[in-house]
């Protein structure tokens, strides 16, 4: 099996991880609607632009730019206003209560996260993973400040879970999986004249889970159980945005990989992740999730749909 995402048992984890994954799916979610989001706004018509454009047409019926531009709002409209809503006001509520949010903060989090996870943040690039990572800790930072976790508590959490700040060097890894080798070799000389590789992986590969995303898997290692180990290896072999040789996979089928990231593997000290297992603690004693919707009142957020 080239790629599948088995998830038969599970690490064992502290509780923030169990907290903080639905947050980042959502979060996740938010980015790619956002991404939509800015993809329509550069189609919207300008002032000099006809509503009543044909965007396209089935049996002679036509269907006009203001058709497309409606059902797409309608579509997602909603969840994208609120999530944008959502950022100005995690922004003032950094602004209002004084919080910092440093690129070393961001590296770490997505260290662990990418440690625990190995697929997280699939299908999104680096930009927006450090993005997603910092919204997030905004969020926790101002639902965590008033709580306060003593030094040996942190301490014991720290060694308790010592495997979860020793982390393996790892490649974010992107597949382009074909039938055959000759495919595989004519799609390595289109990489090769300058193709896109993410463009190429939703056309060609045929490995959906992957293809879907760009050809993204995620970050892997030879701890990884979801890929072959021929794609751990080849990866592993690669620098940065590099592009494999063809590589002939159990099912008889080929695979082309690329490396868009390393993560160089380190054992964290507790002075590092002091601030990390302190919010991760605080968390837990929040009685119950909060979402940033939360805040909208604080700061006087209103919207279109007035709920």
């Amino acid at each position: 099996m080239r790629y599948a995402r088995k998830r038969t048992s599970e690490p064992s984890i502290p509780e923030k991880r169990r907290l903080k994954t639905k947050p980042l799916v959502v979060l996740i979610g938010i980015l790619l609607i956002c991404n939509l989001f800015w993809f329509i706004a550069w189609l919207m018509p300008s002032k000099s632009t006809n509503n009543d454009e044909e965007v396209a047409s089935v049996n002679g019926k036509s269907i006009t730019r203001e058709t497309w531009m409606v059902a797409m709002e309608e579509k997602i409209g909603r969840e994208t206003l609120q999530e944008l809503i959502n950022k100005e006001v995690m922004e003032a509520a950094a602004k209002e209560y004084g919080i910092k949010v440093s690129d070393k903060e961001i590296d770490l989090e997505l260290a662990l996260i990418h440690s625990i996870d190995q697929d997280a943040y699939t299908g999104l690039d680096a930009e927006k993973e450090r993005e997603t990572v910092y919204s997030t800790l905004i969020l926790e930072k101002v639902l965590t400040k008033d709580i306060v976790i003593e030094d040996a508590t942190i301490k014991k959490s720290y060694e308790e879970n010592a495997d979860l700040y020793h982390i393996e060097d790892a490649y974010r890894t992107s597949l382009i999986v074909v039938s055959t080798l000759e495919e595989a070799k004519q799609t390595l000389q289109e990489l090769k004249d300058g193709s896109n590789f993410a463009i190429l992986a939703k056309e060609r590969s045929i490995d959906s889970a992957s293809a879907n995303l760009g050809g993204d898997i995620g970050y892997i290692n030879d701890s990884t159980d979801f890929v072959e180990p021929a794609i751990v290896q080849a990866a592993s072999a690669l620098k940065k945005n590099e592009v494999s040789e063809p590589i002939a996979l159990n099912d008889d089928t080929y695979a082309i990989v690329s490396v868009e990231n390393q993560l160089k593997g380190k054992t964290f000290k507790l002075k590092e992740v002091k601030e990390h297992i302190r919010r991760a603690l605080a968390l837990r004693q929040l009685p119950e999730k909060v979402n940033p919707e939360a805040f909208w009142k604080d700061f006087d957020a209103k919207w279109f749909y007035g709920d």
